[in-house]
């Protein structure tokens, strides 16, 4: 039985003679194609994804930069308490006296360890008679010289471990921004891409939408149920209608989402922590059938969006880079939980 080879593949130069032959242009790619341009739906669509995949790492670029905060707070209050001891040190050695004094510069070592060590018997036989000279009062002063001595520096080495600590979280910070950076680097060329006509009817598509979904921007007062620091925090929140999203921001003129709903119950007497997730765990998990006015929403999951309940299936939030503090249906997010402040 023969055996069947596969034919060879025709030249690049027959390739072309056939393309001619077939009335084509060519049938390989060259330089001059380019790919097409996408849609201004396209461009839309690619947009909103950069943006909403800024908004996990700016949670986490909040949870970063509060923890290097404290980080430097305790570094701070280490170095004041390194200034103090050394402080109350110098302060111990003026009361002492000369022959204190002396006795500490040579170690304040316990005798028999001061013999072991010594390599003159006749000078450390000196040193114990002077500390045989030493009174009561002084060698309680020469203990309490040691034991500061020990907790200075232990307070140094945990003053340098806060700092170093706080450059790690510094150096975390700045990669953190540079990922947010480059997302929304990336959504400003694609919108860069478009002509001014386009750009206008990107808007209109926009505002049409949102039109659609039942968003608003525009300035109101809220005049709901909610009563107490429900309805504070809400007024709150109202007054910021309007003003842009700004990720890692907490206002007064721009918030990214958790910015806001911190910055509302703050105005309303109630300190709650940073970031989507510190706030959901802070909160009192409440059901979608509880809701009341001032619950905080969590969309799509427990750290990645969430905004102010304001009654009537509606939510007041920071929407992301773009977009301005609106009021928006509950339902116009996939819905994850609530809390209650």
């Amino acid at each position: 039985m023969g055996t069947h080879r596969r034919p060879k593949p025709p030249g690049r130069s027959r390739l072309a003679v056939l393309a001619a032959a077939a009335g084509t242009v060519s049938l390989l790619p060259t330089q001059s194609q380019a790919a097409p341009e996408p849609s201004i739906d396209e461009v839309r669509q690619q947009v909103e994804e950069l943006y909403e995949e800024a908004e996990a790492p700016t949670e986490e670029y909040n949870a970063i930069l509060v923890k290097k905060d404290k980080l430097q707070e305790e570094a701070e209050r280490a170095q004041e308490q390194v200034a103090r001891q050394q402080q109350e040190i110098n302060e111990l050695r003026d009361q002492m006296g000369p022959l204190a004094a002396a006795q500490y510069r040579e170690g304040g070592l316990d005798p028999s360890v001061q013999l072991f060590l010594s390599s003159a018997p006749d000078d450390y036989l000196d040193k114990a008679a002077r500390v045989d000279r030493l009174s009561s009062r002084q060698v309680s002063m020469l203990s309490s010289l040691e034991a500061k001595q020990r907790k200075l520096a232990q307070t140094r080495t945990e003053a340098v471990k806060k700092l170093s600590e706080a450059e790690k979280a510094r150096k975390r910070l700045g990669g953190k921004k540079e990922e947010i950076q480059g997302k929304l680097r990336e959504a400003r060329k694609l919108l860069n891409s478009l002509t001014a006509e386009q750009r206008a009817e990107l808007k209109a598509k926009e505002a049409k939408a949102d039109k659609a979904a039942g968003n608003s921007d525009s300035p109101a007062t809220y005049n709901g149920p909610a009563s107490g620091r429900a309805r504070a925090a809400i007024a709150f929140a109202y007054a910021q209608l309007g003003k842009p999203y700004e990720w890692g921001s907490t206002g007064p003129n721009s918030y990214d989402c958790s910015g806001l709903t911190g910055s509302a119950w703050r105005a309303a007497g109630v300190s709650l922590p940073r970031t989507v997730i510190q706030q959901y765990s802070a909160g009192r998990k409440v059901a979608k059938s509880d809701l009341q006015p001032g619950d905080i929403i969590y969309w799509y999951n427990n750290n990645q969006h969430n905004g102010l309940y304001i009654g009537n299936g509606k939510a007041i939030h920071a929407p992301r880079t773009g977009k301005n503090v609106e009021i928006t249906p509950l339902d116009s997010m996939p819905f994850f939980a609530a809390s209650r402040p």
